[in-house]
């Protein structure tokens, strides 16, 4: 009242509008109105605003307190005192908030933006500036005094629900904002205003679209060429651009958060700006292929024949898609059975040809009603929605299913059950990555079923001008619970929490591996997790065009992995207009051809083969392919330092104001230029002036930039393909002859490989056409060790050794370098060596397995097969085979380190033929070398790619070049990884202990295993029995079901030997309890043992200790002090856990998620620790009770010896001692890495006895645990029953075969498990356990016919035959299928008895020589290296000849190649078993049919094998006559061998 303002003549471009259409001098306004209306009317006072009471700006921050001047208010509401805090971050990032002075306001918990510094830089003077009456900030450029964004043009305006800031800015040249569809890069600043606001919207003018972003969607940032301003806001905006040039931001809640980034060149501030927020993710190599997707093909059968129309083409093609038509009813997480029914083998479809596959999931909405949907009753259970206002009700809208709930992902709850969701439904169909769909959050209805309240969320006193003019069309209403808030302030953090929450999943599913996630609606710092592509275009000329504008600005909002559907999503595009997308979109770095339902297909063969569409499109998209080691480097350099990968030409020429405004062109880094035809007539910049180029129909323009180098590799159809291919490069010399180029190169799949130092990056430089390679990150050619001392004597030589001082320590914080060390090479026989390398003034831990080598090491120098030397600086080993000169070890290249908990070594190697390491699953047998990192530590983790499993194996046999063959052991045990390198090199890291390597020379590769077995310990010979075929199952509810199996099994006469009982038998899964269900077991298994069977039961080493009635086991243990503790100056207590056991007196609802079970229902459980000769003694005696006062039993089969927990660490999760064990300065690429060592196990920092009594931590000896555990079982058996027996464990590692076998874990029932057991079998075989085998038919998932039947097949020829599956899934045994199954199943276990004497003399032959029973093919024929990769076929010993049906087929033809069994270099020849007859060919393929019924298998010529008829079980065969078979070499010669005992003796 009495207020009067103050309009002096301010200039219209200046104004700024004040923004009540009426009574505008009422409101205290200025009321000017002229014949234009994009300039204001009404427009603010100079008197209007705040006063900077106070203001106190020492040299790194300032704060004021601003109080409102006396003025009408705009829209009610004003908040009276305000409080302004500024500070320098870093020197190129000011950051400047207002806030209520008193009051908490909405603020979004950013996961990456950190709050205000307590420790900020520089001196916020020379960049900041404050007037007082009427407040303002002035922005000045350090170094020019150029003034960057000045307020004081217009007042401040904070209310409740009506923010608003006015800057001048420097000039026109403004970039950014969004999501819209900006015609051109640079914006138009005439008076043009742009809401922000996720919507569900096609990208169509000025309205608001997908992501919230004054830099994309919802980031608030507005660049010029050389600064920056992001306004972190959250709530709807609109910005107005004005002519002055000046820009507005109007928001209606939430705080004024704005960050001002200097930089000097464009690309430094795109830099600035994603250090803040995030930098981009790099996205797996494979997802920068061409990429094929539609919505509606209506069928399976249509997605399979677009995907083979566009193979038939050789187009390089890597991913398909589906979208919601492959849903049931639209619905998440469910499929169509009928349209889409062979959906879940769709992935192995595709990988077959190295193809990848990707699903939708919209994410936004669940069905609701009577149709049963568990994913919604889960959700709802956990109450996962966004409530209505009243917090309790779920707000109801509607989407593609119909009536529907909305999932709020920013509640913990909906997190967990998200993933949960995401985990089951990736069980069932099996994919390689997601894309996220409708989550701005999108609504058919507005707001909600029931309509929105009047209240002022919903109608706020002012609505910027976003589509539709009412915020909750299509999408909820605004007053809206969530976790994180009102929906009024967080919608547009819809997408960004989605975002979050998959990525949790993703990590989840794929742990190690690097997947894709793709968002629709995106926020700043999306693109540290995802990608996202330009919206539902149109097949238009236009946005063709406004597609390069859009990329180039996702660049800024730091989502380089970005691109626009390819000829339109929407409308069908004319063949030239899809033809010229197709050439564009081959350069977009998300390249995908995409459109909707109700249109005609327009995949390029859709245009027909000999199109010239295709034509062009192929021949674009091999030029992508050679160029992708130039955009995966462009994307690791995006990942890495923030550059941007699709880059604006002003980027790299912003000297030249020429290039401000070119948005038709644009870069792949700085060195690739792309010139689409996006119109009839092109035209290129070149050189500050323009050029006209001809570009014909099948033509685009792309210039490499002088003085540029591209790396390149030549291309194939798939990523898979073409990363097998050689490398190259493209030189394009500048006007100096000269050019420089980079290359970043890993394994393209394996998430944060990408960190570490040691991968390769080559910068190279030209000069005169001289190439000099010079790494990016690299070890100086003396950096490590030199010798300062060697003393050589006739039987090794010691060195001391000094670390290179000229480098600074490796820097991991925790882990200090250690600077001398001492070497000791011992030559213990003429084909054994050990080099050791240890600290020789502090004692460390070293791994205390015995191996047996020499009392008195070899002296006779012209007896060994090696000779060994030494280099001075930097200091390595050279070990070379005398007879050859083959180098086979040569680690004097630079970058040996030994710090305390970091050691890497590496070596050249003698070829590319490397086997062995584990255990993990490999998808070959010989290693591929092209930069392959495998983890290596003991963990709970089912079989699968890159994941480290059960076991750790550091031992390989390499195959020179020669055909001779050697070994290397490691002898370390602590968490490591090796990692493979195309020179050919290998390096090893580890965490901890000392580098011990053994080295045996062959020179045969079945002689390295003799010698390794020699080193590490014979295998164990098995009880006859333990040869026959074998049944188990997860799941058994009770003893009934055992009896009526083993009654069926002997109706079918099918042979069988062993039945087993898991943990089902225990009582609430305690060990040595059975359970009341299984009262009448012992009387079973007294009755199938006396008719010749045996029983095996499970131990688990966890032992409960929550019983509440009297438990031996655990009291005994206790008493005995067995249990793993903590370290005495830490605690006395035992390290808890949790496993199996159940508590006492719960009922356990397995509807639960698996976390909840574990947390409400599992027992607290003690770790006994096996290194102690108390604890063998403790475990001895408990067996032995069971044994003689509950049941009898024959074999022992142990599990959870990793040892596996169900929690991480310990109960409560929180570790004792020091924190670096348990999360180490270096974490090797394992399973879970981010969560540490203790994932899944015991702390690190627990500590057990060692036999000697040294106290050792677990973190060292973690990865002995199973093998520790192996032993004093195996010793217990033989003492409890008197008889040979035998044990299988899970855990391993070098030595533990000469007590156990062990299988290849919880595989799955799938085709890729079938032959990767194989894989499995032979590397065991190395490993020195050939009694090995995976479960047959698959553990987890249920299995199909056709599969089972091929499984059986081929676990027939396992050592190990034993069907187990897991609980919650079919049977599988034999007789659970049909008759059919049955009698096929019968056959070939009939074969595999007839031949037991043969398997159990080679299983002898392992006992006291140490071969292989289960044989690669090049251990017999080494000379014919054609064998070195060969893994789908096996040998039995030298003799026999397993070749497996591994692909579905019902009558499948099956390759073999007879050089690899029939080699005329011995002189022998092959027979078919079935037919006795020979297969008449030599060294060429030889392609045999494979009905379901049969097995192809081969005797070798020139062999005999002994023979017994087979019977239903061994005790029966065993007393049948024994036979020959005689399968005659082309010289008609023959030869064999047999063992024969009684079969379980122990000694005989």
């Amino acid at each position: 009242e009495g207020f009067v303002p103050q309009c002096p003549n301010i200039p219209l471009s200046h104004r700024v509008d004040c923004f009540p259409d009426q009574q505008c001098e009422q409101r205290g306004c200025c009321w000017n109105p002229l014949d234009e209306r994009n300039v204001p009317w009404c427009f603010f006072p100079v008197n209007h605003g705040y006063t900077a009471e106070s203001v106190n700006k020492p040299r790194a921050n300032g704060k004021s307190t601003l109080k409102r001047m006396a003025a009408p208010s705009l829209f009610g509401a004003d908040v009276t005192e305000l409080s302004l805090h500024a500070e320098m971050q870093t020197n190129k990032r000011l950051r400047f908030k207002i806030s209520d002075a008193h009051k908490q306001r909405f603020e979004v918990p950013h996961e990456h933006i950190a709050g205000l510094n307590s420790d900020p830089s520089g001196n916020i003077g020379d960049v900041l500036e404050i007037t007082n009456k009427p407040f303002g900030l002035t922005v000045i450029r350090k170094e020019t005094k150029k003034v960057l964004f000045d307020t004081t043009m217009a007042p401040l305006v904070f209310s409740d629900q009506y923010l608003q800031l006015s800057a001048k800015l420097p000039s026109h040249n403004i970039y950014g904002l969004g999501e819209h569809v900006h015609q051109n890069y640079r914006l138009d600043t005439n008076w043009r205003t742009w809401p922000i606001f996720t919507r569900d919207a096609f990208p169509n003018g000025v309205r608001n679209t997908r992501t919230h972003s004054s830099w994309f969607k919802k980031h608030s940032c507005t660049c010029t060429q050389r600064d920056c301003v992001y306004v972190n806001a959250y709530n709807v905006m609109e910005v107005v651009l004005q002519p002055a040039p000046a820009v507005t931001y109007r928001t209606i809640g939430g705080v004024l958060d704005f960050y001002i980034l200097f930089g000097d060149t464009p690309e430094q501030v795109v830099q600035e700006f994603l250090e803040l927020i995030g930098r981009p993710v790099i996205p797996p190599y494979w997802s920068l292929g061409f990429q094929l997707s539609r919505w509606n093909y209506g069928s399976l059968a249509e997605v399979k024949a677009t995907v083979e129309r566009n193979r038939a083409t050789n187009m390089p093609y890597d991913i398909q898609y589906t979208d919601i038509d492959y849903m049931e009813d639209k619905k998440d997480f469910t499929y169509d059975k009928v349209k889409f029914s062979e959906l879940p083998q769709f992935a192995d479809y595709l990988h077959e040809k190295g193809q990848k596959y990707i699903l939708i999931l919209v994410g936004r909405s669940w069905l609701v009603g009577n149709t049963p949907y568990e994913a919604y009753d889960r959700g709802t259970a956990q109450k996962a929605w966004v409530f209505q206002s009243d917090g309790k009700t779920p707000l109801l809208g509607e989407v593609w299913p119909g009536e529907t709930v909305f999932p709020d992902y920013t509640s913990q709850a909906c997190i967990d059950w998200w993933v949960d969701e995401y985990e089951r439904f990736y069980r069932e169909i099996k994919h390689d990555a997601l894309w996220i769909d409708m989550n701005e959050v999108a609504n058919f209805k507005k707001g909600s079923i029931n309509g929105c309240a009047d209240n002022n969320l919903n109608y706020p006193p002012y609505t910027p001008r976003v589509l539709d003019e009412v915020l909750y069309s299509k999408t909820l209403c605004m007053d809206a619970k969530q976790a994180w808030g009102n929906h009024y302030d967080v919608h547009s953090l819809y997408g960004y929490s989605m975002v979050l929450a998959t990525e949790h999943a993703l990590q989840r599913v794929f742990g190690e591996n690097r997947t894709l996630m793709l968002t629709r609606s995106s926020f700043p710092g999306v693109g540290k997790y995802s990608g996202h592509w330009l919206g539902d275009n149109g097949a238009n000329w236009n946005d063709i065009k406004w597609a390069i504008p859009g990329m180039l600005e996702f660049g800024l909002f730091g989502v380089p992995y970005i691109g626009a559907d390819i000829c339109g999503f929407f409308d069908e595009p004319s063949e030239e207009l899809c033809r010229r997308w197709m050439q564009v979109g081959a350069f977009y770095p998300f390249s995908r051809n995409h459109n909707a339902e109700g249109y005609k297909p327009q995949d390029p063969a859709a245009f027909g083969p000999d199109s010239l569409l295709v034509a062009t499109s192929k021949h674009y998209l091999e030029i992508r392919y050679t160029l992708l080691p130039y955009l995966y480097t462009l994307f690791y350099k995006a990942h890495t330092t923030g550059e941007t990968v699709v880059r604006p030409v002003m980027h790299e020429f912003f000297t030249d104001s020429n290039t401000w405004d070119v948005d038709r062109q644009f870069l792949w880094g700085k060195n690739l230029l792309i010139t689409p035809v996006l119109d009839p007539m092109e035209r290129l910049a070149d050189r500050k002036k323009h050029v006209n180029m001809h570009l014909p129909a099948d033509k685009l323009g792309l210039h490499i930039r002088g003085g540029a180098i591209l790396p390149t590799q030549r291309p194939n159809v798939t990523t898979t393909y073409s990363r097998l291919n050689p490398m190259g490069l493209i030189i394009a010399l500048d006007d100096n002859g000269q050019a420089a180029g980079e290359l970043f190169w890993d394994d393209g799949d394996t998430r944060g490989i990408f960190l570490m130092f040691h991968y390769t990056f080559l910068s190279v430089l030209i000069q005169q056409s001289t190439i000099a390679g010079v790494p990016w990150c690299y070890f100086p050619t003396d950096y490590g060790y030199s010798v300062s001392n060697s003393q050589q004597t006739l039987s090794g030589m010691t060195v001391d050794i000094n670390r290179n001082m000229r480098y600074r320590s490796s820097n991991r914080p925790g882990s200090p370098d250690i600077n001398n060390l001492r070497v000791e090479i011992i030559y213990h026989k003429s084909d054994m060596l050990q080099f050791k390398i240890w600290d020789p003034t502090t004692e460390r831990y070293e791994v205390p397995v015995e191996l047996s080598v020499p009392a008195t090491p070899d002296t006779d120098e012209n007896s060994r097969l090696y000779k060994v030397q030494i280099t001075q600086n930097p200091f390595g080993i050279q070990v070379y085979r005398k007879s050859t000169g083959t180098k086979i070890w040569d680690s004097s290249v630079p970058g040996f380190t030994f710090s305390d908990m970091f050691i890497q070594v590496s070596t050249r190697l003698a070829s590319e033929n490397i086997y062995g390491f584990g255990e993990t699953e490999h998808p070959t047998y010989r290693h591929n070398l092209d930069f392959h990192t495998w983890g290596m530590f003991s963990k709970d983790q089912p079989p699968g790619y890159k994941m480290n499993c059960y076991g750790v194996h550091p031992f390989y046999m390499g195959l020179e070049d020669t055909t001779d063959a050697h070994g290397v052991l490691l002898l370390n045990s602590n968490a490591m990884d090796v990692t493979f390198q195309p020179t050919p090199a290998l390096t090893y890291r580890t965490l901890g202990g000392i580098l011990d390597f053994y080295m045996v020379l062959g020179p045969t590769p079945e002689s390295v295993v003799q010698q390794y077995t020699e080193l590490i310990g014979r295998p164990v010979l098995p009880a006859y029995w333990s040869l026959g075929f074998q049944l188990c199952r997860y799941g058994y509810v009770n003893d009934t079901e055992i009896s009526d199996l083993y009654r069926d099994m002997k109706k079918a006469g099918i042979p069988y030997d062993v039945q087993y009982g898991d943990i089902d038998y225990m009582e609430r899964q305690l060990d040595f309890v059975l359970s009341s269900d299984f009262s009448n077991l012992p009387a079973l298994v007294d009755t199938m043992r006396g008719e010749g069977m045996r029983f095996i039961f499970i131990l688990d080493p966890a032992i409960s200790g929550n019983e509440t009635q009297p438990y031996p086991a655990f009291e005994r243990g206790v008493a005995a002090d067995v249990f793993i503790k903590w370290p005495k100056e830490l605690s006395d207590e035992i390290v808890w856990g949790k496993v199996w056991p159940d508590f006492p007196n719960v009922t356990v609802d397995e509807s639960l998620d698996w976390d909840t079970q574990v947390e409400l229902y599992r027992a607290f459980a003690a770790f006994p620790d096996f290194f102690r000769d108390t604890t063998a003694a403790w475990w001895r005696q408990e067996i032995k009770d069971f044994y003689d006062k509950t049941m009898k039993f024959d074999g022992l089969w142990i599990d959870m010896n990793e040892p596996a927990s169900f929690v991480h660490g310990t109960v409560g999760g929180k570790c004792l001692g020091n924190p670096l064990l348990e999360n180490p300065p270096y974490m090797p690429p394992l399973e879970s890495k981010h969560l540490g060592l203790n994932h899944k196990t015991l702390c690190m920092n627990s500590e057990q006895i060692l036999p000697s009594g040294k106290r050792v931590k677990h973190y060292d000896v973690h990865n002995l645990y199973g093998w520790s555990h192996t032993k004093p079982t195996y010793d217990a058996l033989l003492n409890v029953t008197g008889k040979r027996g035998i044990v299988v464990t899970r855990s391993t590692y070098p030595s533990s075969g000469k007590w156990a076998g062990h299988w290849l874990g919880d595989n799955f029932a799938a085709w890729d498990q079938l032959e990767k057991s194989i894989i499995g079998m032979m590397e065991f075989s190395l490993f020195g356990i050939p009694y090995t085998g995976a479960d047959i038919c698959g553990f987890f998932n249920p299995s199909e016919y056709e599969l089972c039947l091929r499984w059986m097949q081929l676990g027939a020829f396992y050592p190990y035959s034993r069907n187990h599956n897991g609980k919650g899934n079919p049977r599988q045994d034999p007789v659970s299928w049909d008759e059919r199954f049955a009698n096929v199943s019968r056959d070939v276990l009939n074969i595999r008895y007839t031949l037991l004497p043969y398997l159990y003399t080679l299983m002898y032959e392992a006992h006291v020589k140490g071969s292989t029973v289960v044989r690669p093919l090049l251990h017999e024929f080494v000379d014919d290296k054609n064998t070195y990769g060969v893994h789908k076929q096996f040998l039995w010993g030298p003799a026999f000849l397993i070749t497996p049906a591994l692909e579905s087929l019902n009558e499948m033809n099956q390759s073999l190649t007879t050089s690899m069994i029939s080699c005329t270099l011995i002189v022998c020849n092959y027979c078919r078993f079935h037919q006795a007859k020979d297969i008449g060919v030599r060294r060429q393929m030889l392609t045999m049919n494979t009905p379901l019924e049969h097995i192809n298998l081969h005797i070798r010529g020139g062999y005999i094998i002994p023979w017994q008829k087979a019977e239903p079980n061994t005790f029966f065969s065993r007393k049948n006559p024994l036979g020959l078979i005689v399968a005659l070499s082309d010289s008609n010669t023959a030869q064999g061998s047999l063992f024969w005992d009684d079969g379980e003796g122990i000694g005989k």
